[in-house]
């Protein structure tokens, strides 16, 4: 079966610096779980917006520097856009005029950035709509810009040389950023940009989520992905891979999570432990999690601390199996569950599709042609997934009940994070635009 249009691969190029930091030492922790509530899109998007306000997506375009602003349901017709590097000139002056800085920033072009520069990579709306916080991996912050006048209401300058994935506490008072180079995770305050706490992570934090109600934050290393040596027996060059598990508020490291022995155990010496994307249960009971190389996913039960299935997705006959040309070894990059947790979206990302899997039996659906999809979403509604086709500049909706395509729509140069967020209701795009 030839299950998608065949798309030329790029070879990655540079091997990026590794700064390499201290690890944690994992200790005997009890169990971490609680209630219903972890989710790969907070609580507060899901809630219906007030009145003054509306529920839309913002849609980063990390090469170009712009968040387009679509609606979170229907026809996700285009609102409004705005510019997230209106200091770009500011940024560069200052990146050139420090040879340390310009070289991370080289780096990050010829690396991660595939050629590129990484001007927009996370985002998430303060709760009354008025800005729209985001991590600019290749500036190395997080700024807050308001989204009537287009203009920055603060910056911080995260620790190393680059800023990643981000999460929103439940409450949305305060958000959490990887520092993928200096190995922290720092949480903000939303408001006024203030540093709350930090931790220490395993190497190249990556994906962030709150759990139990925001008690919690989990965060997944996903160590060494821009280097060359990518053949199984090379694997100890990647680094410490890891999950931390801090609380919230005092930003104490609870549980460290080796998935290298769950994975042993389970009989699957083969896969990596380089965590990508993760999505939870309902009732956070249970976590799927993508690793490096692998075109599938791994289930692991939270409460057991074991995992208990892997599920292999079908590959695409014209992608390579050579590991080098998997961008940021990323073979599959994107997965989002179903609000009633019956369903996960699964973005294949070097096999160029997109599919809708029953979680019960793990049997997958129609596999939807999609061009390098690189993050999945759920629609305002629940209905949908919403995945960034980075490869073809476009959104593109899947109805979850029937796994076929509903549409795409345009967007700007390289969609990456997808999330849900407010503006104002009558918000049409900042007023410099």
């Amino acid at each position: 079966m030839r299950p998608c249009t065949p798309r030329p691969h790029r070879r990655r190029t540079f091997a990026a610096t590794t700064l390499v930091v201290a690890g944690l030492t994992a200790g005997a922790l009890p169990a971490i779980s609680g209630p219903a509530g972890a989710s790969e899109i907070p609580r507060q998007a899901r809630q219906a917006a007030p009145e003054e306000l509306k529920e839309v997506f913002f849609v980063g375009n990390n090469w170009e520097g712009t968040a387009d602003v679509i609606k979170s349901r229907g026809d996700y017709a285009k609102i409004g856009r705005i510019d997230m590097i209106p200091d770009k000139k500011e940024r560069l002056r200052e990146i050139y005029l420090n040879p340390v800085k310009l070289a991370f920033f080289l780096g990050i072009r010829l690396g991660p950035g595939e050629g590129h520069d990484q001007y927009v990579d996370d985002m998430y709306t303060t709760n009354d709509g008025k800005s729209v916080v985001a991590s600019r991996p290749s500036f190395a912050d997080v700024v807050s810009i308001d989204v009537n006048s287009g203009k920055i209401n603060w910056r911080f300058p995260v620790s190393g040389f680059r800023s990643d994935h981000m999460a929103v506490t439940p409450d949305g008072t305060q958000v959490a950023v990887s520092s993928s180079i200096s190995n922290t995770v720092h949480v903000l305050d939303m408001a006024t940009g203030k540093e709350a706490g930090s931790f220490k992570t395993g190497d190249k934090p990556h994906e962030n989520v709150y759990t139990d109600g925001g008690k919690y934050l989990w965060n997944m290393a996903i160590g060494e992905v821009n280097t060359d040596m990518d053949a199984p027996w090379q694997d100890f060059t990647k680094g410490d891979r890891r999950i931390t598990v801090a609380d919230a508020k005092t930003f104490e490291v609870k549980k460290i999570i080796d998935m290298r022995e769950r994975l042993d155990a389970f009989g699957r010496k083969d896969l990596s432990d380089a965590l990508r994307p993760v999505a939870f249960t309902p009732d956070e009971s249970t976590m799927y999690f993508q690793v490096s190389f692998f075109n599938g996913f791994v289930e692991y039960d939270v409460q057991n601390d074991k995992i208990t299935r892997v599920k292999t997705l079908p590959k695409n006959p014209d992608t390579s199996d050579e590991r080098t040309t998997y961008v940021n070894d990323s073979r599959h990059h994107g997965m989002s569950m179903s609000p009633g947790g019956d369903k996960l979206c699964i973005a294949g990302t070097m096999d160029d599709y997109v599919s809708v899997v029953n979680r019960e039996t793990l049997q997958e659906g129609p596999l939807v042609t999609a061009s390098k999809p690189y993050w999945a979403t759920v629609s305002g509604d629940g209905k949908h997934c919403v995945v960034s086709e980075s490869g073809s500049d476009q959104v593109t909706a899947i109805d979850f009940s029937t796994g076929k395509k509903v549409l795409s729509i345009p967007v700007g140069d390289h969609p990456q994070r997808v999330r849900l967020g407010h503006v104002p209701a009558d918000w049409t795009g900042p007023a410099t635009s």
